[in-house]
């Protein structure tokens, strides 16, 4: 069975996808629709594809199995559920959408029609969660995590990642930072946050600096500070992960990580982020062809997204605020 691919997007994610799809024999990637129609024709045209004018033309087309949608966050959730509706599978780079009531009810319609609706959380699949995984039992009972990503920004990019209307709140647009903590610590009791945005001189649609940080207290006891920022306002570049635990502690400061106990302190290999995009393509195309599980699924990623939106209200109120 060849499986027949329509790509929503045009962006990096496509672009990985576009690669995968078209490397794999079990998929014929066919069609593309983009944000812009002129990106949608150059990309198009640089992955031989034909070109569809808006993508609610792509996701009516009758000759596709699954829709790959990586267009703008605030999308998601709009090609998504009109994806299912037209009886297709559907393939969503994170968020499912900026709506939680939204995505929730979007799980129990691929459920009901019985399709695929993927959700890609390709940082469970790199070798830096993998390595927090793997050295998690060897620092004991868990008691604190520090997780902050810093990406300066001189000057910041006029790109819909710098659009609050369309790449949402920061724990929202970037889910996976929360989605990583849900998946190595478990459900989240409590969680506080703050934000601070800074609009761009020269369109204030656009903001040029936004930094959010935040609390979650998790049930089993852990606590987790979360840090997210991009754009001028900051000057030097974090991609850190601390776990304290009873026994020990782990650090992991881009693709280095070490173990300190007792006994002192030894290095941990980090196999670097490379093919996360492959995989995780592979993965679907074994569940649609062979019905192997997937290494995550909707209902998971809808959780990370509660989370979020629950530090969405927190920043907004300056309040905690109770998951149930």
């Amino acid at each position: 069975m060849t499986i027949r691919v329509g790509l929503v997007g045009t962006g990096y994610a496509a672009g990985a996808r576009a690669k995968a799809f078209r490397a794999d024999p079990r998929s014929q990637l066919l069609s593309v629709a983009g944000h812009h129609f002129e990106s949608a024709a150059t990309f198009a045209e640089s992955h031989d594809l034909k070109v569809v004018e808006g993508w609610q033309q792509l996701v009516a087309d009758d000759s596709l199995d699954l829709v790959v949608v990586a267009t703008v966050s605030s999308l998601h959730g709009e090609v998504v559920e009109a994806a299912l509706t037209a009886g297709k599978h559907v393939v969503v780079e994170y968020p499912l959408s900026l709506d939680l009531a939204q995505a929730e009810r979007l799980v129990k319609l691929a459920a009901e029609r019985n399709l695929l609706l993927h959700v890609e959380h390709i940082e469970l699949l790199g070798g830096l969660h993998r390595a927090v995984q793997a050295h998690l039992p060897k620092v004991g009972t868990l008691s604190y995590v520090s997780y902050r990503t810093l990406n300066p920004q001189h000057p910041a990019p006029m790109k819909w990642t710098y659009r609050s209307d369309l790449f949402g709140f920061p724990f929202c647009g970037a889910l996976s930072r929360v989605h990583r903590l849900t998946n190595l610590f478990g459900p989240v009791e409590a969680v506080t946050c703050c934000t601070q945005t800074t609009d761009s001189q020269a369109d204030p649609t656009y903001f040029e600096s936004i930094l959010s940080s935040a609390r979650l207290q998790f049930q089993s006891g852990v606590v987790a500070e979360l840090t997210y920022g991009k754009g001028e306002n900051l000057w030097v570049y974090r991609r850190e992960i601390e776990v304290q635990g009873s026994s020990g502690a782990l650090v992991f400061n881009r693709d280095e990580g070490k173990l300190t106990t007792a006994e002192g302190t030894a290095p941990i290999a980090v196999t670097p982020r490379r093919g996360l995009f492959v995989k995780d393509t592979e993965g679907v195309l074994d569940y649609l062809s062979e019905g192997k599980p997937l290494y995550v699924s909707a209902a998971e990623s809808v959780y990370a997204l509660s989370v979020g939106d629950a530090l969405r209200r927190a920043s907004a109120n300056g309040k905690t605020v109770t998951l149930g």
